[in-house]
């Protein structure tokens, strides 16, 4: 049951990234509320359930955006490991960590994705990913990873009830 529970929310949170939030972009660039939601998940679950969490989401980014195929499935699942190493040290009810792994989080997952089109032999400059690109979305994914984490954690929670 909680299984359908997760991923009806990761189809509601792809929906409205592919559907609203474009619609706040600055300069092109908004929330990615399905890595916040990995990147929250993975603190409070456990490495194992991050990468579970990281794939379905990175693929139905994927699915939804489909520039490259599985770029979004690696990035989220690899997010979704290294964070989820830290689920024993979380005060699970502690809101700064949470914040904080978020900006690490997405910093991480956008030099993942750039080394991926590097390697694909895609043109990509790393510094100017990161100035012009991964900086802004951590700046911005800080913005509302307050809510989405207090969402994951109040689901966490109520499954565990």
């Amino acid at each position: 049951m909680s299984t359908l529970i997760w991923l009806g929310l990761i189809v509601v949170m792809t929906i409205i990234q592919s559907t609203l939030l474009p619609l706040v972009a600055i300069n092109g660039i908004y929330p990615d509320i399905l890595l916040i939601m990995v990147i929250s998940y993975a603190l409070l679950s456990g490495k194992e359930k991050g990468v579970g969490m990281g794939f379905f989401a990175g693929l139905l980014q994927d699915l939804s955006f489909g520039s490259v195929f599985g770029i979004y499935t690696l990035s989220k699942l690899a997010t979704g490991y290294f964070l989820g190493m830290a689920e024993r040290k979380v005060f699970k009810e502690h809101i700064i960590l949470p914040v904080a792994a978020v900006a690490v989080g997405t910093v991480l997952s956008g030099l993942i994705l750039t080394m991926v089109l590097l390697l694909i032999g895609h043109e990509a400059n790393i510094l100017v990913a990161f100035i012009n690109n991964i900086l802004p979305q951590a700046l911005y994914n800080l913005v509302i990873a307050i809510p989405v984490h207090h969402l994951v954690y109040r689901v966490t929670k109520f499954k565990s009830e």
